[in-house]
């Protein structure tokens, strides 16, 4: 009799590693579960009246690096190459860049000249901040906040306003609160190995050969910047589906895991009025939502896999008239963990209100919009903080030492992009079928 893995949580993470799984050259028997009755999770796309597509999730995915290399490669797969919608490196919205401060929205930089002169907000020209990086001497410390990193490296002005804007931008958080080696691990590995965050980044780690394939020599031809799928980026969730479906994977929806045991070395999954036995279990839930699911003899796991906490994000996207695409707002960081804080009601018309300030304010959009859709992401963003890197070496030293038939996956360990929630799925998979890891 063949082996069965279950796959816990039907978002981005766990549905890569059911593909993956199904396309072993002997694949298990995978059953994947689901608590609600959608697969996808934070990705999500809605129509409006217009035809216009809201993205209640992410908007967008850079195809940059390895783990961009392999999404599109996974697109092309999955026969949507033809649906993808590009950002060429010639387009405005790539060669713009613009930051938010001192209540006016500034033009970052853009080539030589622009890092020869002072550019508000930045009171001095850029090149400083590069030259200071170049002479700056080499930390020992095993981790750092990105603040105290950018501070150290770059300035306190870069850190300030360019670090802290791109931690609240990619996780809601705050950059003297996340750890560079987590959140930003090309610039931590780049000063471990050239002493400067500029050389490492010209110089590159040493990385193998990425994946090829006619979509990914056409995303770097072009020097796309990030993409999109024609029908919304919940396209690509929803065609992995159909070929998990294809495969014979089994999906359950509408199955919350209420526990897990271990009898004889194989997993009793609980499911509430039934339950499932599986030789190996992929948990792409949530850290915190996992930790309560162990049983008694993975305490230690648990207590570590409780402590990566996550925030909230509410997602606005607003129609103008007139306009072609929609707006879309996202508020969460320290204004919405305040807002919880003090137990305050959330409504559709505060995060309205607040969207609609935000666009006013910042894009000169004074009228209101003819459409608004409001989408509350509860704990959504797992925050990387200092030290996190112990976090998940503990956890990986726990599953080791006791053989636990568990692999971990998801937002909640290495990386939150859609990139790296599709990497983690892949790797999970590689590891529950014993195989090795491409590099």
């Amino acid at each position: 009799m063949g082996r069965t893995v279950v796959v816990l949580g039907g978002g981005i993470s766990g549905l890569a590693a059911s593909y993956h799984l199904s396309r072993a050259p002997t694949a298990p028997k995978v059953v994947l579960v689901e608590g609600g009755e959608r697969l996808g999770g934070w990705i999500r796309s809605v129509r409006g009246p217009g035809g216009a597509v809201f993205e209640l999730g992410p908007r967008g995915i850079r195809p940059a690096g390895a783990r961009g290399a392999r999404t599109l490669l996974l697109v092309s797969e999955l026969g949507l190459a033809s649906e993808v919608l590009p950002v060429r490196g010639d387009h405005p919205a790539a060669r713009n860049r613009f930051l938010y401060a001192g209540g006016a929205l500034h033009a970052l930089p853009a080539g030589l000249r622009g890092l020869l002169r002072p550019s508000p907000p930045f009171s001095k020209p850029l090149l400083w901040a590069g030259l200071r990086d170049l002479t700056a001497p080499q930390s020992r410390d095993p981790d750092e906040t990105v603040h105290s990193f950018a501070e150290r490296r770059l300035g306190p002005e870069v850190a300030a306003l360019a670090a802290d804007s791109l931690c609240r931008g990619v996780f809601a958080g705050s950059s003297q609160e996340l750890s560079v080696r987590s959140c930003f691990p090309s610039l931590f590995q780049a000063e471990q190995a050239h002493r400067s965050v500029l050389l490492g980044l010209l110089l590159g780690t040493g990385q193998s050969s990425q994946p090829d394939s006619a979509l990914i020599r056409q995303a770097r031809a072009e020097r796309w910047s990030q993409w999109s799928l024609r029908g919304g980026l919940e396209m690509l969730p929803q065609a992995l589906t159909t070929h998990l479906t294809e495969r014979g994977v089994t999906v359950l929806r509408g199955h919350p895991a209420c526990g897990l045991s271990l009898q004889a070395g194989r997993w009793k999954v609980s499911l509430g009025d039934s339950c499932l036995e599986a030789d190996h279990v992929i948990s792409a839930l949530p850290a915190s939502v996992l930790s309560k699911l162990l049983p008694a003899e993975a305490a230690p796991l648990a207590r570590v896999l409780g402590t990566i906490r996550a925030v909230s994000v509410a997602v606005v996207n607003l129609q103008y008239q007139g306009a072609q695409l929609p707006v879309q707002v996202m508020l969460g960081g320290s204004w919405l963990q305040a807002l919880e804080a003090r137990g305050c009601a959330f409504s559709q018309e505060l995060f309205q209100q607040q969207a609609q300030e935000a666009a006013a304010t910042q894009l000169g959009l004074k009228e209101p919009p003819s459409h608004c859709l409001v989408h509350l992401h509860r704990h959504c963003i797992p925050q990387y903080t200092l030290g996190h890197w112990r976090k998940l070496e503990s956890a990986a030293h726990f599953l080791a030492i006791h053989r636990l038939p568990l692999t971990l996956a998801g937002a909640s360990y290495d990386g939150v992009a859609v990139n790296d929630c599709i990497e983690s799925g892949r790797q999970a998979a590689a590891r529950a079928l014993g195989l090795e890891l491409d590099p």
